[in-house]
């Protein structure tokens, strides 16, 4: 199991950045891999995904989801991985954006991938183009999910 931790600083506001991110449609827009995302409810989704040329689906869950401070999520199949990313309000107009990701490479050239780097490197680029994607809206997002995902009782 490999943890991949990536900060960004967005000029744009908390609940803008949060909102953007609520929108996991638009994931494909500035994630590298990332082909579809479709939200079938408030807190499940399906992924297509493409890692050094295999293409894999899977379902996730969100598991905890609280406006303007975190989306949390977890693996349902597939490709064990689980994450959160936080929010943090630095001034009125930036946000602090932090992708915090367990990923447990699955087969011999996600292993690879993930021993020489490339995971890791793909989800800074990932950080990057999201700050890019957001800033380049004119601090508009795309849409915004405001709802709440309590934490499951552990």
């Amino acid at each position: 199991m490999s943890t991949i931790t990536e900060s960004v600083d967005v000029d744009v506001d908390v609940t803008t950045a949060y909102n953007q991110w609520t929108q996991f449609a638009e994931f494909p827009r500035f994630m590298d891999g990332v082909d579809e995302i479709r939200q079938l409810d408030d807190t499940h989704t399906h992924w297509k995904i493409t890692v050094a040329g295999a293409t894999r689906e899977f379902d996730a869950t969100i598991t905890e989801q609280l406006p303007d401070e975190r989306v949390a999520w977890r693996s349902d199949d597939g490709p064990t991985h689980a994450g959160v990313v936080t929010f943090h309000r630095l001034d009125a107009n930036k946000t602090r954006v932090t992708a915090q990701m367990d990923i447990d490479p699955d087969g011999f050239v996600e292993n690879v991938a993930d021993k020489l780097g490339i995971l890791d490197r793909r989800v800074k680029g990932d950080m990057k183009r999201f700050k890019d994607f957001i800033e380049n809206r004119d601090g508009a997002e795309t849409g915004g999910w405001r709802g709440q995902v309590d934490r499951p009782d552990a």
